[in-house]
């Protein structure tokens, strides 16, 4: 087996340990034991899948016996690497920044943003140029995180429990790659078909998204008055 197979092999195993943990957080009591530990877990599927999708991306782009398609779905491997790590990224760091005053400038905080949203444009006109509707609409998202985040550190936190918002947010995010990925790639193969419908490709985006605005929702009239909610961290 070389190395690329070998990649192949932890990236498949990162993306089903963090398809089959991401909800797990959700419905555990947050900040609780089995919060963190299922969170952790995720967030190592994760970094697994980002750091193999990054290699395995960039080893298709540089053979040169690679189609154009073969081209296009490196590119979406490495918007998904991208994705993946700026996200699940954000979603640590702004609990380790929750009491933060004022504005924030920390070189990775804002550098992986801006890799994020600068990436994510330059594939979706890569993708309309090429006529590849997932790579001209799917790196919307990114361009959408991308400036949430750059957003939130470059401003004063104006609402109590910011960062609480931030962090599920961020990993719902995160999980967007994660199911997305497994549509486009995993599920054909476990399927043994071609590919699936393009509607399928953006499913996860179209289901996950509104969730993340109900939670914001939710946890804002949940937390509105409260200036110390009882939630551990």
């Amino acid at each position: 087996m070389d190395l690329f197979q070998g990649i192949k092999i932890l990236h498949i195993i990162g993306g089903f340990t963090a398809l089959f943990t991401f909800w797990l957080p959700v419905v555990t009591k947050k900040g609780g034991r089995l919060h963190r530990l299922f969170g952790w877990v995720y967030v190592g599927g994760m970094t697994m899948v980002a750091l193999s999708a990054f290699y395995m991306g960039i080893y298709r782009l540089l053979d040169p016996s690679s189609s154009v398609e073969m081209f296009s779905f490196s590119l979406f491997l490495l918007f998904i690497s991208i994705l993946s790590s700026s996200t699940v990224y954000y979603g640590i760091r702004v609990l380790r920044f929750k009491g933060r005053k004022g504005i924030h400038k920390n070189v990775l905080d804002i550098g992986f943003p801006i890799l994020l949203l600068t990436s994510a444009i330059c594939i979706s006109v890569y993708g309309f140029i090429q006529e590849f509707v997932l790579l001209s609409w799917f790196p919307l998202l990114g361009v959408f995180l991308g400036a949430t985040q750059l957003t939130y550190w470059l401003q004063k936190p104006k609402k109590n429990m910011h960062w609480w918002f931030e962090h599920f947010s961020g990993m719902l995010g995160c999980s967007i790659a994660t199911i997305t990925a497994f549509t486009v790639f995993g599920a054909p193969r476990l399927l043994n078909i071609e590919a699936v419908s393009i509607v399928l490709w953006f499913l996860p985006t179209i289901i996950v998204t509104p969730v993340i605005i109900g939670l914001a929702i939710y946890y804002t009239k949940k937390f509105n008055g409260k200036k110390k909610p009882d939630i551990p961290t």
